[in-house]
This record gives structure tokens, C-alpha cells and sequence, in this order.
């Protein structure tokens, strides 16, 4: 299957590893055009770790030329990207596709499903609560894959497309997608802003001075009792809305394949098998400038619609902000698209889930 993945960074290369190994032909198109001009050179896309080795993906400069021919698109872009990048595919996205958003955050797929609406057509959109594989990009044709999940949560907009949805994810990426109601329970499955948020606010120090640190071994027990806080936070909203929704030892133990315990006790057995990685080694880093505004931002509005609140979530936000010295709530760029602020929790639903009335758009 011919697939367009928009974005070159480290999940967009893991992605294209995995794809290409499993003979598909994905097509890369990076939206600053400064990524992948190795490979388009003739290089080959170099996977290590959890896969290994050289693949050709094909690369293009324009967005246009990525999808034209693909029966699916993939979003593999830091949340920061997904407005630039939906606002460039939309005017060529087509029916007969789906489009899969990897991972998803602050309702990007709502923007791009608002944009299609508008010229009057539906794609399915299938959003993900986490990656694929994760890991990190090592040259502009290279990628060390960390791990590739074994089970990632997934939902369709609109719902009544979730079939054909779901069937194309599992024929590129195999049987590890697992059906969630809608894109709601997604929002409320995604652990990556809140877990970022305690790791990173607590060794701010160690990213600020560009120290080398192993990001599960300084997951302490302290550090683990905070991210516990947090997971509570989002659990009481995901429970107001009637959802059950991943926990984070749930998450720990799909992702990392340890048993599951006390927060700190997982990320030490993480550690001590020698995975998970190293941190952020600058404040310019996604762990910050993508999940408060994009993360952070949204999982606060939830928890005031929803009357339970998310006091630590919101103390983050006015944390980070104060120490990079600027409002990170208002570098959300999708959120003032939306209006989502003043619906009721019925009519937030029925969105989620429907998507947008075509005709209403249109006029």
C-alpha cells in the first residue's frame, strides 16, 4: 500500500522503516523541506534498535505530490506541525483515502475534518493515543527505534467509518490497534503531556546545562508519586465523561513490557535492563513546547467543562510559562479554531464523534 507520511522527523522515519519492511511503499514529505534530503539523494533510511536495517522510502518535495497517489496518509508530526501540515493536504485529501494522525493531541483531527467539511467531503480519520515506534532521529537518513507498541488505542472520525478506519491501520501496522468509542476517549488516553510534564519540570536543571541523564533512572520514587498525581487528574475527567481509559501502569506495561507497580519502581526496572532512553539536553525541546500548549492546554479545558478541574496540570502550564518567560497556553494554535470552550458536554460528545455538519460549514 502506497502511503503518504507527512513529516521526516523520528517518527516519520520510524514509521517509514517498519512500512518499507513490511512491503509497503511509503513517501515522506517534510513540511520545512529541510529533512530527508539525503534519502532523497539516494541514500538509504538506516534503522536501528527495535528495527534494524536499510530501507528507500521515497521522499518528495511537495505535499501534493505525497498524496496524490496514496490510498493513506499518515500525520507523524510534533503537534506544533499538524495545523501547517493539515492546511497544505487538505485541498488534496479524497474520500477513497484515510488519514491516520500519529500520535494525536489537542483535536488536530477536528481541524483537518473542519477543513474538509468545507469543501464538502468526509475522510476517515483515525486518531492514535500514542505512536507506533518510538525513538530518535540520529542523522538526516538515519533512526534508532526505541520500542514499536504492541497496543496503541485508536478511534475514527466519524465513528460510523471506524471499520474501514481500523482495517487500514492493522494492514499497514499489524493487529495492535485497539477500538476506542471515539476521539474523546482518545484525548483522555494520551500520557505523554502530563508524563513529560513531571519529568521535565523536575530535572529542568539537567536540560537547561545540556547534561547527559537517563530519563527512567531520574524517574525517582518522588518523581513517579507526581506523575501518579497527574494520571489521577486525567482519570477523574476521563470517569466524568463515562470513560475507562488506560492507566499510566497500564501504559508502562504495554509500552515497556515490566510489570506493573509503583510509578518509580517501573521506570527503575526500565532503567536497570538498560532502556528507555536519555532526556531532553535543552529547554527547546517537545517534552515542553509541544505538550503544555498542545498536551496540557486541552486536558485543563476538559477538566473545566467537565466541573472536576485539573489543578496540577494547570499549575504546569503557569510553571513552564513563568520560566521560559512567555504564555505557552497561547501558542495552542488549533484550540482557537475549534470553539470548543462554550459547548456543552452533549454537544462535545456528538462532535467527537460525528464530526461537523458539512452543510452549516458550507454555508
Amino acid at each position: 500500500m502506497r502511503v503518504a507520511i507527512l513529516g521526516a522527523g523520528a517518527i516519520a522515519y520510524g514509521c517509514a522503516a517498519f512500512l518499507c519492511r513490511e512491503g509497503h511503499e511509503p513517501v515522506l514529505w517534510s513540511p520545512s523541506g529541510s529533512r530527508g534530503r539525503s534519502i532523497s539523494s539516494g541514500a538509504p533510511l538506516v534503522a536501528q534498535g527495535a528495527i534494524e536495517g536499510s530501507f528507500h522510502p521515497q521522499v518528495t518535495e511537495r505535499c501534493e505530490d505525497a498524496i496524490r497517489d496514496a490510498e493513506a496518509v499518515l500525520v507523524a508530526l510534533p503537534a506544533n506541525g499538524h495545523k501547517r501540515a493539515m492546511d497544505e493536504a487538505a485541498p488534496y485529501l479524497r474520500p477513497d483515502q484515510t488519514v491516520m494522525i500519529s500520535s494525536h493531541t489537542s483535536f488536530s483531527a477536528l481541524y483537518l475534518a473542519k477543513l474538509l467539511a468545507k469543501r464538502g467531503i468526509e475522510v476517515p480519520i483515525v486518531v492514535w493515543s500514542t505512536t507506533v515506534t518510538a525513538g530518535r532521529q540520529t542523522g538526516d537518513a538515519s533512526v534508532n527505534v526505541a520500542v514499536v507498541r504492541t497496543k496503541v488505542d485508536a478511534a475514527t472520525l466519524p465513528a460510523s467509518a471506524s471499520g474501514k478506519g481500523l482495517a487500514v491501520c492493522r494492514a499497514l501496522f499489524g493487529d495492535r490497534f485497539n477500538e476506542r468509542p471515539d476521539m474523546l476517549a482518545i484525548a483522555l488516553s494520551n500520557l505523554n503531556p502530563q508524563n513529560h510534564m513531571g519529568i521535565a519540570l523536575c530535572n529542568f536543571t539537567r536540560m537547561e546545562r545540556g547534561e547527559r541523564w537517563g530519563q527512567n533512572e531520574n524517574i525517582t520514587d518522588s518523581v513517579g508519586n507526581l506523575l501518579q498525581s497527574l494520571d489521577d487528574e486525567r482519570l477523574a475527567i476521563a470517569a466524568a465523561f463515562g470513560y475507562q481509559v488506560r492507566t499510566i501502569q497500564e501504559h508502562y506495561h504495554l509500552s515497556f513490557h515490566v510489570e506493573p507497580g509503583p510509578v518509580g519502581a517501573m521506570s527503575k526496572a526500565i532503567h536497570e535492563r538498560g532502556g528507555g532512553g536519555y532526556g531532553p539536553t535543552t529547554i527547546d525541546t517537545r517534552y515542553v513546547l509541544e505538550d503544555v500548549p498542545y498536551g496540557l492546554v486541552p486536558t485543563v479545558m476538559l477538566g473545566t467543562l467537565t466541573g472536576v478541574g485539573a489543578p496540577l496540570h494547570a499549575a504546569g502550564i503557569r510553571i513552564f510559562s513563568a520560566l521560559y518567560g512567555r504564555d505557552l497556553a497561547a501558542e495552542n494554535d488549533l484550540l482557537p479554531e475549534l470553539g470548543l470552550e462554550g459547548m456543552s458536554l452533549e454537544d462535545l460528545r456528538i462532535l467527537m464523534r460525528d464530526g461537523w455538519d458539512q452543510e452549516a460549514l458550507a454555508a
